[in-house]
């Protein structure tokens, strides 16, 4: 009798795993964290940036400066009024950590200009237009879903920057700034993620149409204002207007319910979850 071959041992199919959102409480403990763990930058070398170097920066840097410098009391009231809504209190502390991160840029960006000899602006068209854009808009949604696209042109900006300068600090800075704006993106995302959750998918959709009016529109003016300092970096109009659509789609990936494991079960551990985790010691 045939000797019947032994079954070969069934290799288990691999499940996709899907990424947890982070709850308010972990994302408090992700900015404490960073906050300890910021990259030195070399003061000590001055400036050091050529004349031919800064005259293509300089007006740029100085709007851009005072973008990164708002006191953030509105997306607190927003914040505080969200989180009221979905009895989630940490959101609050998380929205104010996230806006001492934004303002520590601010904060190197404008040292750079005083040790470059650069006035800082006292006003600028585009921030006047978005800080319009956001106060016009108090609700969670409206107002995350601008700065999230500012946001993304701000990696584009940031990693223009570092290429159009041999300054040792400049580049430091905007590596620094790089490292934080990619969590930035991942929190504002996972955000609208929650609020789109029980949206109706033809309204979904209608959503994400919107969204790419308002990206173009902020793409136009992040151009006019800041191309000559883009273009110093490399980023003439046909790579800048790729890149900006590229990392977006990467948001809208992130934004969508469907990236995450199951939103509802989410948002009750992040609120089981959310005292303790807060007030946990922060790691290095």
């Amino acid at each position: 009798m045939p000797s019947i071959p032994a079954a070969k041992p069934q290799t288990p199919s691999r499940i996709p795993t899907q990424p947890a959102l982070r709850s308010s409480a972990e994302w408090v403990a992700h900015f404490k964290r960073n906050a300890t763990l910021q990259r030195p930058i070399p003061w000590e070398l001055g400036a050091n940036i050529t004349p031919a170097e800064l005259a293509e920066i300089s007006a740029s840097l100085r709007g851009w400066q005072l973008g990164e410098t708002s006191d953030g009391s509105h997306l607190l009231a927003a914040a505080k009024s969200y989180s009221e809504s979905i009895g989630d209190p940490d959101f609050i502390e998380a929205a104010r950590h996230f806006i001492i991160e934004e303002q520590r840029h601010g904060e190197m960006l404008g040292r750079f200009l005083d040790l470059a000899q650069v006035p800082r602006a006292g006003s600028d068209w585009g921030d006047t237009l978005f800080r319009a854009l956001r106060y016009a808009m108090p609700r969670m949604e409206l107002w995350v879903t601008p700065v999230l696209m500012v946001e993304t042109h701000a990696m584009i900006y940031y990693n223009a920057l570092r290429r159009a300068t041999s300054s040792p600090v400049l580049i430091a800075i905007c590596r620094q700034i790089l490292a934080d704006e990619v969590p930035h993106i991942r929190f504002q995302c996972e955000r609208l993620a929650i609020l789109h959750r029980n949206r109706p998918r033809p309204l979904l959709h209608l959503t994400i149409a919107l969204q790419k009016i308002l990206f173009i529109a902020i793409s136009v003016a992040i151009w006019i204002g800041h191309r000559r300092a883009l273009r110093a970096g490399g980023y003439h109009f046909p790579i800048f207007w790729r890149s900006a659509w590229r990392k977006m789609n990467r948001a809208w990936r992130l934004m969508s319910p469907d990236s995450y494991q199951p939103i509802s079960q989410e948002i009750e551990r992040t609120q089981s979850n959310s005292h303790r985790l807060a007030h946990e010691p922060s790691r290095p």
